[in-house]
């Protein structure tokens, strides 16, 4: 099956937009301050990586990338940082390299490190995509696939981000079956974070297991 490209569109307030979903791509309050709010700090982050030799993340929604870049820039910023960051992501709708750069330079305090993202961004063809930064120590690697390939992968993440648009449109990526995929990839000692405060998105979770 083709890959299609995400849009790049803007809701009236300035939130970068998905038309087919009909959602936003991040709260209005900000990307950066949910990213770090919400998924790092929720997973407790950077505390849990100090000191260890790797550390897996297993992201549920790629979006374009702010996740991955405040993550990125918090491992890089710590000094008692894991020697290896690994970061798994699916996005079934990837940005093209251009408008991925449209986006970023909304937000300058990504500036170095998306402009490493950039001089590495694959090519938009379904599959797996390994992306080396930091001299091989961060370690990002895509999935363009549809949600589903999580019941394929073969993972121990420590941490998990889930995050995609609102379960009442896009409730694929909230299914209870989906969710125990995803259980089914947390190491000993995971944790999961999201944004959705939805009481079936919090069932859904309790039935897996989190």
């Amino acid at each position: 099956m083709p890959l299609i490209p995400a849009r790049l569109e803007f809701a009236a307030d300035g939130t970068p937009w998905s038309e087919e979903f009909g959602d936003v791509y991040h709260s209005a309050a900000g990307g950066p301050a949910q990213a770090r709010h919400v998924f790092l700090a929720g997973n407790r982050l950077p505390e849990r990586w100090a000191g260890r030799e790797r550390f897996v993340i297993l992201e549920t929604g790629f979006g374009f990338g702010l996740n991955f870049l405040a993550t990125w820039q918090a491992w890089r910023r710590d000094p008692a940082r894991c020697g290896r960051l690994h970061f798994v992501s699916l996005e079934k709708h990837p940005f093209t390299l251009s408008n991925l750069r449209v986006l970023h330079s909304r937000y300058p305090e990504f500036e170095n490190e998306a402009a490493q993202l950039h001089a590495c961004w694959p090519m938009l063809v379904p599959g797996a995509h390994r992306l080396e930064l930091d001299a091989g120590r961060v370690v990002l690697t895509l999935l363009f696939s549809d949600i589903k390939l999580l019941r394929e992968l073969r993972l121990a993440a420590d941490a998990i981000y889930l995050d995609g648009f609102s379960p009442a449109r896009n409730p694929d990526m909230w299914s209870h079956a989906l969710l125990r995929a995803v259980s089914r990839l947390a190491g000993p000692g995971a944790t999961a974070a999201t944004w959705s405060v939805a009481a079936p998105v919090r069932a859904a979770l309790e039935s897996a297991g989190f």
